[in-house]
């Protein structure tokens, strides 16, 4: 029994000695951006959404965590203009959506990194909070380098009716018709590390 615990202590010593310590690295809130798209019977809308604050957790030059904090209250709409832009940022930030002045952040941690074998490549998992309900997801992230800076990209589908955001929903309401507004949305992710 001594000799194992002598065994583990030098393996586990061994793994300490080749394990670079883990940094912290901010990300930069002016330079990263979340784009979102939704889509309804009759079509689909997209916009941008500001990040708060947020970090990655790195080891060896590799992503091993994370997380993030969103700024509902920037949601906004880019590919209607003027009045029609305003209406729909309007609503969306109303309690029928997101409710973002009882709600202003929404925040995401990840919970698990694993390489997807491949340089900068990986899955992650997390949970994603809105309106304070936390449901974890996954997805892709890939990490690159940009003009000396290290840029994370992942794209990630979210089905709003798992965090109450059932306004125009057709599993929730019946007869809307061309009205129907789908559960589904997608956000894209763009962290650029300071």
């Amino acid at each position: 029994m001594k000799q194992l615990s002598i065994l583990f202590f030098a393996l586990a010593t061994l793994t300490l000695a080749f394990t670079g310590p883990v940094e912290t690295v901010d990300v930069s809130t002016s330079d990263s951006v979340i784009t979102w798209k939704g889509y309804k019977v009759l079509g689909s809308h997209e916009g941008t959404i500001s990040l708060q604050n947020g970090n990655l957790l790195m080891e060896d030059g590799a992503l091993t965590g994370g997380s993030f904090e969103i700024d509902m209250t920037t949601i906004s709409c880019t590919d209607l203009q003027g009045e029609y832009a305003g209406k729909l940022e309007g609503h969306l930030k109303s309690p029928d959506f997101f409710g973002v002045e009882k709600y202003p952040t929404a925040t995401f941690n990840i919970t698990n990194v694993v390489s997807r074998g491949t340089a900068g490549s990986y899955k992650i998992t997390g949970n994603l909070t809105i309106k304070e309900t936390t449901k974890p997801i996954r997805f892709n992230v890939q990490v690159t380098e940009e003009n000396g800076q290290q840029v994370a990209t992942g794209e990630v589908e979210i089905d709003r009716s798992d965090f109450d955001v059932r306004y125009g929903s057709g599993s929730f309401f019946d007869n809307l018709g061309d009205n129907t507004i789908y559960d589904e949305f997608d956000l894209g992710i763009r962290l650029v590390l300071n």
